[in-house]
C-alpha cells in the first residue's frame, strides 16, 4: 500500500490523532526534562511543535487531525476539575484572602482580555480575530465555548491560548523579582489567572501552595470570564 494511502486509512480512526498525540508529549516532556525544565520553553510547547512537524512530514490535514483527536479534547473538563483537590487542600490560606482576591480578581481578568483586544483592535484587525483573542487567558475547556459563542476561530484562539501561557510562565517570576514579590501564593495567582493551565503547572514547580493558588486563578477567571465576556461582547456590538 503506497505511504499516502496508509495514513490515509491510520487516519480514519481516531487512535491515530490520539497515538501522534501522546509520542508528541512524552516526547516533548522527555526533552523539556533534559533541559532541565527552563520556564520559558514548557514541555506543552515543545510537543505542540512536534506534533506540528509530524503533522506536516505525514501531510495529513488539521481538520482530519482535529477529528481524531476531540476525544482526547473530551479529558480536559475532568482534568480542570481534578484540580479541586489541592484546592481543598488550601482552603484555609485561601479563606484567609478571600477578600483579597475578591477585588483583585475582576480587575484582572478584564485587563487579561482587554489589552489584547486594545492592541488588535488599533492593529486593525478583523471583528473574527478580535474574538479569537477575547478568551486567551481562560482554560481551554471554557475558552472554546466562550470563542464558539461569540464568532471566533477556535483553531486561532487555541494559538493564542498557547503563546499566552507560554509568555506567562517566563516572565512571571521576572516580574515578581523586580516587584520584589516573594509570596508564592500570589504568584500562583497571578500564573493560573494569566497563564490558565500552562501557568498552573509552571506554579506546581515552585511549590504546592503555588499550585492551588494557580488553581484557584484559573478557575474563577474562567468562571467570570464565561459569565461576562460573552455578554460585554454583544453589548458594546462587536459580535454577531
Amino acid at each position: 500500500m503506497p505511504a499516502d494511502g496508509l495514513i490515509a486509512t491510520l487516519s480514519a480512526t481516531p487512535l491515530f490523532a490520539i497515538a501522534l498525540t501522546l509520542a508528541a508529549f512524552l516526547a516533548g516532556n522527555a526533552l523539556f526534562t533534559r533541559l532541565k525544565r527552563p520556564a520559558w520553553l514548557p514541555a506543552v510547547l515543545i510537543a505542540a511543535v512536534l506534533l506540528a512537524a509530524m503533522l506536516a512530514l505525514l501531510k495529513l490535514p488539521y481538520a482530519r487531525y482535529q477529528q481524531g483527536a476531540e476525544w482526547l479534547t473530551l479529558l480536559l473538563g475532568p482534568a480542570t476539575v481534578a484540580l479541586g483537590l489541592p484546592l481543598y487542600q488550601q482552603r484555609p490560606h485561601i479563606r484567609a484572602l478571600w477578600r483579597e482576591l475578591a477585588v483583585c480578581l475582576p480587575i484582572a481578568a478584564s485587563l487579561a482580555a482587554c489589552y489584547a483586544l486594545g492592541l488588535a483592535w488599533l492593529l486593525g484587525a478583523p471583528p473574527t480575530l478580535l474574538a479569537s483573542l477575547a478568551a486567551k487567558s481562560v482554560t481551554a475547556p471554557i475558552a472554546i465555548g466562550i470563542t464558539e459563542q461569540i464568532g471566533g476561530s477556535v483553531a486561532l484562539m487555541l494559538g493564542a491560548l498557547l503563546v499566552t501561557g507560554v509568555a506567562t510562565a517566563a516572565f512571571t517570576g521576572p516580574a515578581a523579582r523586580w516587584l520584589k514579590i516573594e509570596d508564592e501564593r500570589i504568584i500562583g495567582f497571578a500564573l493560573g489567572l494569566n497563564g490558565h493551565a500552562i501557568g498552573t503547572v509552571r506554579a506546581f514547580e515552585l511549590s504546592p501552595a503555588a499550585g492551588a493558588f494557580a488553581s484557584l486563578g484559573m478557575s474563577l477567571t474562567g468562571i467570570f470570564t464565561a459569565l461576562f465576556l460573552p455578554l460585554a461582547w454583544h453589548l458594546v456590538g462587536v459580535g454577531p
